[in-house]
């Protein structure tokens, strides 16, 4: 297929090297600074040893492509349907939160190519991608599907209802958990203890759920209801608010869950 690339940024960069590497081509990247899609044209061209062309100006957009991809913001995406009309090819977006009939002024043809990860594009390596494709015709479908199947071993079909679904999931495993991580590393920084200490923790979590359920696997304090421990790291946290309001309410989340799951057995 030969692609346009809508965008420039993060999600634009990491599915275009994919893209460039697949016998598949990026024609062209629009983006609206043009500095930056000069340089991400530049970069995919010389992956893909063949020269990509360029543009910031919506009427030099290349009209000749089989797959219009926009890899952009959720209110560039709004903006992109405004201008942007094609007579019958393919478009899709890569958004996890909008749905598909947002493009269907833009084309009778478009669908959803949404990669379920977190990208950017400073990344050494790309990690595993699952990508959820959709389309307003089983054609549309299937032609995303091979798209996305020669860039990922990891491809499903999901509506928009399947991936707002998953979309807020991600949200919670990954927005919500590096939050945590944040405010954890300002108050080791503020405490004057090494925030590094934990990472080896923060992996062996992480790899511990490829082997068992989340659930089966909690430990700490809240779930032995121990009362003198919880006091005793509320009273440490009393000077960083939001720790201390989160540290309280996830403690009582933990504690009800469980109670919960007793409940139910």
């Amino acid at each position: 297929m030969q692609i346009v690339l809508l965008g420039s940024g993060n999600v634009a960069t990491v599915l275009g090297r994919l893209i460039a590497n697949s016998e598949h081509s990026i024609i062209q990247v629009y983006g609206r600074n043009k500095d930056n899609a000069r340089l991400l044209a530049e970069e995919l061209g010389a992956i893909a040893g063949d020269p990509v062309a360029f543009t910031a100006d919506a009427h030099s957009l290349d009209r000749s492509a089989d797959l219009y991809l926009a890899a952009v913001s959720d209110s560039a995406l709004m903006d992109i349907r405004n201008w942007l009309k094609l007579d019958h090819q393919l478009v899709a977006h890569t958004a996890g939160g909008v749905p598909q009939d947002v493009l269907s002024t833009v084309s009778a043809n478009h669908g959803i190519f949404y990669p379920l990860q977190s990208l950017r594009k400073e990344m050494s390596r790309i990690p595993h991608i699952p990508f959820l494709v959709d389309g307003n015709t089983p054609e549309n479908i299937a032609t995303l599907f091979d798209l996305a199947k020669d860039l990922s071993p990891d491809v499903s079909v999901a509506d928009d209802l399947t991936r707002l679904r998953l979309h807020v999931g991600a949200i919670i495993v990954n927005n919500f958990v590096n939050h945590l991580f944040t405010l954890a590393e300002d108050y080791c920084r503020q405490e004057n203890i090494p925030f590094n200490t934990l990472k080896p923790l923060i992996r062996e979590v992480a790899e511990r759920i490829d082997h068992a359920s989340p659930g089966a696997l909690q430990t700490g304090p809240a779930i032995r209801n121990d009362e003198v421990t919880i006091r005793k790291h509320r009273e440490m946290l009393r000077e960083y608010p939001a720790l201390f309001h989160l540290y309280g309410e996830i403690t009582k989340s933990i504690q009800q869950y469980y109670q919960s799951m007793q409940g139910r057995a």
